[in-house]
């Protein structure tokens, strides 16, 4: 199958899952079928660099906090 070639797929989302979807895909002004490309290339990073021992960290820094986010 070539990079280009698309394929097509069902998702059965709830509606709570629908609605951040569609949120975020009008604040990003991006298409649902875009945010959810995107959302796997970034699934597909965190798992590949944790995979090799990195951890992801989310910083605040004006409250000088950190939190350790886990990927299962």
């Amino acid at each position: 199958m070539s990079t280009t070639e698309r394929r097509t797929m069902t998702l059965n989302l709830t509606e709570a899952e629908m609605r951040v979807l569609e949120a975020l895909a009008e604040k990003k002004d991006l298409s649902k079928t875009a945010v959810l490309r995107q959302a796997l290339r970034l699934y597909q990073l965190i798992e590949h660099r944790t995979s090799q021992g990195e951890r992801l960290v989310l910083e605040d820094d004006r409250l000088a906090k950190k939190a350790e986010v886990m990927v299962l």
